[in-house]
């Protein structure tokens, strides 16, 4: 059954920071949403090749980086070389992947909240779950309310419920499965982030009416957001969020 407590959420989340203004899960990102007034983050977590916990979106370092090839075969120090800025404007040229470690010091200087999704490689699914968990026990501070922690990958849920339990978890879904509230349940789960793309209204509402918090992405036009909050929806997460923080 559901165990994790609800954690109080603003109504407009940052996606990766505020990934279409600034390179995605960076520390300039990051600092771009608080300029812009956001008071809550979402931000991409996984393992290096030697156990390290980055923020990171991708299995690939292609799209993001100036490197090749997979991150879980990549140490820290090697990562650390990359530059993760220049790919999305010369100007972010020279920003760096970081650690989650480091993301909260950022967080607790700018007194952001966030919701940690989990993005394993294939393969490491508990052991990223439970790398990332104990990482937040012991490191989160204690100034800021606590995390969201979210992911599409069940096992890597499942590692957090049974790491750290206090914490918020939420299923994430592209399309909603029909078995949605079964795998919710077993997982502990409190919320539902769902896709505003295939979400539906019947839906929406289905979610609500169980209980369980709704979250959707990635949003980022006003009518959309309208629409998502007229079903229900607690908190929205946009590449753009001054865009709905204007409303």
């Amino acid at each position: 059954m559901r165990d994790s407590p609800k954690t109080s959420v603003p109504a407009v989340i940052g996606h990766r920071g505020a990934a279409g203004y600034v390179p995605e899960n960076t520390v300039a990102s990051v600092l771009r949403a608080a300029d812009l007034g956001v008071r809550w983050v979402e931000l991409d977590a996984k393992l290096s090749a030697d156990g390290e916990v980055i923020i990171f979106h991708d299995d690939k370092l292609n799209r993001t980086t100036n490197g090749r090839g997979s991150v879980a075969k990549h140490a820290l120090v090697d990562l650390r070389r990359l530059d993760a800025g220049g790919w999305f404007k010369p100007r972010f040229a020279g920003e760096r992947v970081p650690t989650l470690s480091e993301m909260l010091d950022v967080l607790a200087a700018r007194g952001l909240g966030a919701n940690i999704e989990i993005k394993p490689s294939p393969g490491r699914y508990a052991e990223t779950g439970a790398a990332i968990a104990g990482l937040l026990k012991a490191k989160w501070p204690a100034e800021l309310m606590p995390p969201v922690i979210s992911s599409f990958m069940p096992t890597s849920l499942a590692a957090v419920k049974d790491r750290a339990p206090e914490y918020e978890r939420a299923l994430l879904v592209f399309r909603l499965p029909g078995d949605w509230q079964v795998r919710a349940n077993r997982l502990g789960c409190t919320a539902l982030h769902c896709s505003q793309e295939y979400l539906t209204e019947r839906q929406a509402k289905a979610i609500t009416a169980g209980g369980f918090v709704l979250r959707c992405y990635t949003v980022n036009h006003q009518l959309t957001a309208r629409k998502l909050y007229r079903w229900g929806a607690s908190s929205l997460i946009s590449d753009y969020p001054d865009r709905l923080l204007s409303m």
